[in-house]
């Protein structure tokens, strides 16, 4: 079945990419990385095993994988998404973070419905522009309207406001993904973690110490 999902994600990918006549770079790099991750599977069996980075001058950034990683813990794996997740993925790897809300923007647009593209949606945007915006903020609205109960929303949206400086409405949103999470999920640990180094960190600012070196 690994390989099956594997070729429908690398083909429709493939297809949504000449779809939205996106960069040829971007298109070239795109389907390396799927080589690669072929290959990966081919030779352990593990659809999960990270590919090789084409440029090995510029590392895999490690916070973006983990982050891949709990995405696709909260909303599954091999899912319709998983096609403009991975596009999204490699164009705010390249630095395009306008051109990555944008084929999020195609997701959603093809299902309306989907609660992991819209949190995908909102959190490009507000990631596009710098900022949470209106347009993030009524995408990260939608994700709620859909399953107010799940962790995704929350999560993704309280990062959104750390990223944009607003560490104080981080908090809430975080706490609200660690109570509507199932006790034995597997990204409740990484959460929890993240809490605790955002209540240091807002506590050595209101102490007047800064970031820690």
């Amino acid at each position: 079945m690994g390989w099956f999902a594997l070729a429908a994600i690398a083909a429709v990918s493939l297809g949504l990419m000449l779809l939205l006549r996106l960069p040829k770079t971007v298109v070239g790099f795109a389907g390396a990385a799927l080589m690669l991750g072929a290959t990966g599977y081919a030779l352990q069996g593990q659809p999960t095993l990270p590919a090789s980075p084409a440029n090995p001058e510029k590392p895999v950034d490690v916070a973006d994988e983990e982050l891949v990683k709990m995405r696709q813990q909260m909303f599954g794996r091999f899912q319709y998404s998983d096609s403009y997740f991975f596009i999204a993925d490699a164009l705010s790897r390249s630095g395009d973070e306008r051109a990555a809300a944008q084929a999020m923007l195609g997701g959603v647009r093809s299902a309306p419905d989907s609660l992991p593209l819209w949190t995908g949606f909102a959190f490009a945007t507000a990631g596009a522009d710098g900022a949470m915006s209106p347009t993030a903020r009524m995408a990260f609205r939608r994700a709620h309207m859909l399953n107010p109960e799940h962790p995704g929303p929350y999560f993704y949206e309280g990062l959104a406001q750390i990223r944009a400086g607003n560490l104080a409405a981080a908090r809430p949103l975080w706490i609200q993904a660690l109570r509507v999470s199932p006790r034995n999920a597997p990204w409740r640990e990484n959460i929890a973690l993240r809490l605790v180094l955002l209540d240091r960190f807002v506590a050595m600012q209101a102490s007047g110490q800064g970031m820690p070196r």
